[in-house]
């Protein structure tokens, strides 16, 4: 097998192991992709400051994030249907995260359910929450996130509508998948992939399947997801959801420094810059080119974390370079997932790790918590 130095290697061997329609869901945005490729692209535009002569021993990639301790200033992003790149992904990647001390965000649209999860790790993960028409069942699903201990809950605001995906559409994307002769095609395809799936009972959305009001097969739970995009969400939801959520909240999707400063207002503890990895509105700027501005405006009264396009441990540092107390990664952990399983993570995650810990060494910084605008041209 050929030598696995980058995130492209890993990237490569995930699409030879999963299943077309959902390599897919991973790799591809809205409309024209415009925005999910300049996620990646724009990073171009930010160069290091290279610099010499300077002691480089002794280096610390630890931080802190909501203030509790982790190894590094990263984290794994909420990814809807990470079960599907590789039986159990959820499972998987949390415990990569606990084995290696970085904050892990569940999402709402999980295979394996918040309680499936918890069971199977010892340490707290966060938990990522999308606001629907069903307040009830809103209101429970935030109550089995206390139950599991979940430490901090993760609202995302810009799903109101769902954005055109034109891949998910033409490969008529579900959980489990339906058995067309198209998808039955792909499935034959990777019996490796058939074969885990079929040792796991974890084959939809968890947290949805069985827990909201008449969902109990596929069918119904797909008209029923459809029919929850809020398109009357406004911050009120946000006000309803802090009486019921006493721990620390960070609010995700925020793009515009306006509705950054009503964050702040709100008293959140946090926010994530982010465009939904290009998955939502095409044409819009890339989260990289967001952060600036949004850090200027209120990067003093509340922590900054970031996503999107991040496929490189130098993409980090620019981040941080730029404002963000941590960066979270969505695509680029499952590319390990869907590659190697729970080993394909963490690996990935060491290749940034490496990365980040070189580059730092080559701008002349030995704490990752002291770089700024400065270590950029």
């Amino acid at each position: 097998m050929r030598q696995i130095l980058e995130i492209k290697d890993l990237k490569k061997l995930a699409k030879r192991k999963v299943p077309k329609m959902f390599y897919d869901y991973v790799d591809t945005g809205s409309w024209t992709q415009q925005t999910y490729k300049d996620n990646s692209n724009d990073f171009k535009n930010f160069k290091f400051r290279q610099r010499v002569g300077l002691d480089i021993s002794d280096r610390n990639l630890s931080t802190k994030i909501l203030s509790k301790e982790y190894s590094l200033p990263l984290g794994i992003a909420p990814t809807g249907s990470a079960g599907m790149v590789h039986a159990d992904g959820e499972i998987l990647v949390a415990q990569a995260c606990e084995e290696l001390n970085i904050p892990y965000v569940l999402s709402t649209m999980s295979i394996c359910s918040i309680e499936e999860v918890a069971k199977k790790v010892k340490n707290p993960f966060w938990f990522q929450l999308y606001v629907m028409k069903d307040k009830e069942f809103v209101k429970g699903l935030i109550e089995r996130a206390i139950n599991a201990s979940c430490s901090t809950l993760v609202i995302t605001l810009d799903l109101s509508v769902l954005g055109q995906r034109h891949a998910d559409l033409r490969n008529q994307l579900s959980a489990p998948p339906e058995l067309t002769l198209n998808n039955l095609i792909q499935l034959a395809l990777k019996p490796a992939w058939c074969i885990q799936m079929l040792k796991t009972k974890n084959k939809s959305f968890g947290n949805i399947m069985g827990h909201a009001k008449d969902v109990n097969d596929i069918s119904s739970m797909i008209k029923w997801t459809h029919s929850q995009f809020d398109q009357g969400l406004s911050w009120d939801y946000v006000e309803w959801i802090r009486k019921l959520w006493k721990g620390p909240i960070v609010l995700k999707g925020i793009l515009d420094k306006e509705d950054a400063v009503i964050a702040k207002n709100l008293g959140v503890d946090g926010i994530v810059v982010s465009n939904h990895g290009g998955r939502q509105l095409d044409g819009t700027i890339s989260s990289i080119n967001a952060l600036q501005e949004i850090v200027d405006t209120v990067g003093n009264e509340l922590e900054i974390h970031f996503d999107g396009g991040i496929s490189s441990g130098q993409d980090v540092l620019k981040a941080l370079c730029l404002g963000a107390k941590a960066a979270f990664i969505g695509r680029t952990h499952l590319y390990g997932l869907g590659a190697m399983g729970k080993k394909g993570v963490k690996l990935a995650i060491d290749i940034l790790r490496k990365e980040m810990d070189i580059t730092m060494a080559l701008c002349g910084v030995r704490d990752i918590n002291k770089l700024n605008k400065n270590n950029l041209h």
